[in-house]
This record gives C-alpha cells, structure tokens and sequence, in this order.
C-alpha cells in the first residue's frame, strides 16, 4: 500500500508511527473514559474504600470492601452474613446471606456479655454451622446508620479467633441494595451449608481488662472511647454499673466517622480527625465502649487504616463492675445541659 504511493522508507516509518501512536492515544482516552464512569459511580465505589481496577479482590490486610469488592467475592464462593438484628425475619436481605448476631457469640451475663465465649470448641461449632470455612472469605454487612457497629464486631470476632479473610462492607445493607445486590425476603433463617472453619486465637486484635490496666500510663498507648460523648461524661444507659470513661481515654464517637448517608469519610479525612487528637501510626490503639461492639467496628476501620489497634471487648461492662479503687473511671463535669439527654 505504502509503495504504491511511492513514499521512501523514512516516510513509510513516519506514517506508521502516527498510526500506531493514534491507536495507542485511542485506547488511553477510551480507557480514561471508562474509569471515569466507574470512579462516579457511587453504588460502585466509596470515599474510604479507593479501588484499583486492576485490583478488585481485597487483600489480607484490608478489613472494610466496597460493593464491586464485595460482588467479586460473592461470584468466588464467599459466605454472607447480615448481622442485623436476628429477631426481625420477616425483611428483606440479601440472598443467601445468613442472619447471625453477635450475642451467639458472647457470655450471656453482665458483667462479661462483651467477651467472646471461652470456650473455642463451641465457637468452632457455632461457626461452621452458618457456613464459616477456613479458606472461604467472608463479607459481612449491617445497618450503618441505625446499627451499633454489630457488622464491625462480627469482622473483628472472626479476624481475633484466627479467620483472616472475613470483611466489612462500606455502607452496609443500603450500599449492596443500591449497587443492585439481589434481595429475598427473610422468613426463616435456615443453614444448609457446613463450613469447616477451626477457631485459632490471635492476640493482635484483642486485649483483656488485666492487660489494658498496668498501660494506662503508657504514653505510646492511645485509648479511644467509642462511645456517645454524655456516656464518656458518666452517664449509665445500658446497665453499667459505675459512670465515667478510662483515665486518660479520647472520645470519638464510632458514627463521627461517617456520613449523612451510611457511608465511611474518605481515609484522608478519617486520617486527619485522628491526628487532631494525637492518634498516629506510631502509637499502640486500643479501643472501647459498653460491651465491645461499637469499639470493634472501629477497630476494624482502624486496622484497615494500618493502625496497631486491639478492642477491648469487656468495656464498660466489665471495667465499671470492678474494683473502683483498681478499675477508676473518671467523670466530666459539663456545662452544655444537651449531653444529659
């Protein structure tokens, strides 16, 4: 073709190198394109979660997914557990998601309804019977504007008992239901898959009440109370037996971090928050609240962040319970009669 024009070899090489360069500019832009459509898609995508195309399954280390995360899992054989309330089952959820709550999980009486269940052989049962496997991921969604953070502490109790792929989805049961996530209505909550996860306890992200103690002097350790702020003031909504917060503690309330719509802060604004109250990588993170709940969804956001972080899952419940002479809580006098309420 080019011969016919009688062009001479540097001009053939010239006209072929604009040609290869225009294909390669056309699939740039188009490419471009596509990406930007993607990135503004925000039942796909979330401020916290920043997801590489390239790179849609999760790794190890990251705790909290969006829903195109979420959906790769779900196509790859992952376990769905909604950790809304278990009471509620004529609603909707997703389908072959497994109604689970935390308390199955826990010591059924105060002062220690926090702590996980001691023995492991029992939570070993209890796991495999809704499907847990040990090499299966796992993808766990709540109710972010509503909830309790009950979705963090089922990612935090399968991370702690030894499971390194279980998962949190930004956004919760709204987000999945928006990126268009099928639902079925949930009448009964029947599980016909056994899984063969083992329990095998890890010691990073846990920590008990006669470790934290001897630290409080510690100034490389952060304690973060996750609490509502009248709640860090004294007040006693939910049984506690004494008033107040840990000496020393930082309030943030766990929902601070997110919002009007559900959705986790961008990781730049989450990052710069903590910063405002001293809290950086190079610190040690431990966390608290009532019965370990709230202080473990935002364990979970702050392991996905890369911080040392370990719940306190006896919180409240525990600490006030016990020797106020050895376990002091500390009270703030306020001026602003709104926190009373």
């Amino acid at each position: 073709m080019f011969n016919s024009l009688n062009l001479s070899p540097i001009k053939i090489m010239v006209v072929v190198g604009l040609i290869i360069f225009g294909l390669i500019s056309t699939l740039v832009f188009t490419h471009s394109i596509q990406t930007a459509k993607i990135l503004k898609n925000p039942s796909i995508n979330s401020q916290f979660v920043i997801q590489e195309l390239s790179q849609q399954i999760p790794t190890n280390n990251q705790w909290i997914i969006n829903t195109t995360q979420a959906q790769k899992l779900v196509q790859e054989g992952a376990t769905i557990l909604d950790a809304r309330s278990c009471k509620i089952f004529k609603r909707k959820s997703l389908a072959n998601a497994s109604c689970v709550s935390w308390k199955e999980f826990s010591q059924a009486k105060l002062p220690f309804k926090g702590k996980l269940l001691i023995d492991d052989k029992i939570l070993t049962e209890k796991l495999q019977t809704i499907g847990i496997y040990n090499d299966q991921p796992v993808i766990v969604f709540g109710n972010t504007i509503n909830g309790w953070g009950e979705d963090g502490r089922i990612v935090w109790m399968l991370r702690t008992l030894g499971h390194q792929k279980a998962f949190l989805i930004d956004g919760g049961f709204t987000a999945l239901v928006k990126a268009g996530f099928p639902t079925v209505n949930l009448v009964n909550n029947t599980f016909s898959v056994r899984g063969d996860f083992v329990v095998n306890r890890s010691k990073n992200w846990q920590i008990s009440q006669n470790e934290l103690k001897p630290n409080l002097e510690n100034n490389n350790l952060i304690i973060i109370d996750t609490r509502e702020l009248r709640e860090y003031a004294g007040k006693t909504p939910h049984g506690e037996e004494r008033g107040g917060h840990i000496p020393g503690a930082v309030h943030i309330y766990f929902k601070d971090w997110l919002d009007e719509n559900g959705m986790l802060l961008s990781r730049d604004k989450i990052l710069e928050m903590l910063a405002k109250k001293g809290i950086t990588k190079d610190k040690n993170v431990v966390t608290y609240c009532t019965g370990g709940v709230r202080s473990a969804w935002s364990s979970s956001v702050l392991a996905d962040l890369g911080f040392q972080v370990k719940n306190y899952s006896g919180s409240m419940w525990e600490w006030s319970a016990s020797d106020a002479d050895i376990y002091p809580l500390v009270k703030v006098r306020r001026k602003n009669s709104l926190m009373d309420n």
